[in-house]
């Protein structure tokens, strides 16, 4: 069993790819199984987030916080480069609010848990990215409401209960959990950790497979903003190691600053956008998903020579 465990870790990109194709395969052969699948991403992605959040070990969150240029590189980058950039692209995305809404949904708020994995297999400074998880989340969330309103202004019709409701039940509770199960059942980490490819496919899976039956006639819409995002990869890519370079932070540190930089929070905000009406924004969101895997496998052999 711990030879299987560290095999499905080693190869554990091409677990997502299959994952991802195996989830497009089954959305189109059982399109009836969105619905039941659909409901299954809420939990999937709780138990998810509370596996990441195991590995961030409370004792020395305090000392990773303190890494002032590191988290001060990881904030600029997210919250002040990336909607300098998504304002630059607003302006040509498709004039359909709900495609606009779902690409400023996912690409305004950064990913906190497949991110360490791409990071960390380019050699980045994946623990330092770990412990900044938490306060990444919580800027996110705080900040998303705001961004929204300053790019869609009154034309913004969105409530904010499923933004409180994703906020506890996919951050809230399964971190707080974690923090307890550190605390007081502390030899149980490492054995539940080995979950996390396993959940990371899962969760691609039923993502994936409930989408795909939704395409439908939002394809030509959805196809529109596949550039928009594959722009945002190349964009981000010299952007975020312009920052990292600019607070004289190390190679690892660099690395992992580019993958914060690029990848998104897809899998987090997803149900924001299957709460919202339609069903064209969640499939937006999905999108992203898809191109920024397939992004991810390439960062993996490029940010190496661009950080070298």
């Amino acid at each position: 069993m711990p030879g299987f465990v560290a095999g499905v870790e080693r190869h554990q990109v091409a677990v997502y790819l299959g994952a991802l194709a195996a989830g497009g395969l089954a959305g189109w052969a059982a399109p009836g199984a969105g619905p039941t699948l659909e409901h299954a991403i809420n939990p999937v992605l709780a138990v998810l987030l509370y596996v990441t959040f195991l590995q961030v070990p409370v004792a020395e969150l305090g000392r990773s916080l303190r890494a002032g240029r590191f988290l001060g590189a990881a904030l600029v980058v997210n919250f002040v480069v990336v909607p300098l950039v998504v304002a630059a692209m607003f302006t040509f995305l498709p004039a359909d609010q709900a495609v606009r809404l779902g690409v400023l949904l996912v690409l305004l708020t950064p990913c906190v848990d497949y991110v360490i994995v791409f990071s960390g297999l380019a050699g980045g400074a994946n623990q330092r990215l770990l412990a900044a998880t938490p306060l990444l989340l919580i800027a996110q969330m705080v900040l998303l409401p705001a961004y929204l309103l300053l790019f869609l202004g009154s034309d913004l019709e969105v409530e904010p209960g499923p933004f409180v409701e994703a906020f506890v039940v996919l951050i809230a509770i399964p971190l707080t959990l974690a923090w307890l199960t550190q605390a007081f059942a502390g030899r149980f980490v490492e054995a539940i950790s080995t979950s996390m490819v396993p959940l990371m496919a899962a969760t691609l899976f039923a993502v994936v497979a409930s989408q795909v039956p939704r395409l439908g006639d939002d394809l030509p819409q959805v196809v529109r903003v596949v550039p928009f995002y594959v722009v945002f990869l190349v964009v981000m890519a010299f952007a975020g190691t312009a920052v990292a370079r600019s607070f004289r932070l190390d190679v690892p540190e660099r690395r992992a600053i580019v993958f914060t930089g690029a990848t998104r929070n897809s899998l987090v905000v997803l149900p924001l956008a299957l709460a919202l009406p339609g069903e064209v924004a969640a499939v937006v969101v999905v999108t992203q998903t898809l191109v920024e895997v397939v992004g991810m496998v390439i960062y993996v052999r490029v940010v190496p020579r661009l950080v070298p």
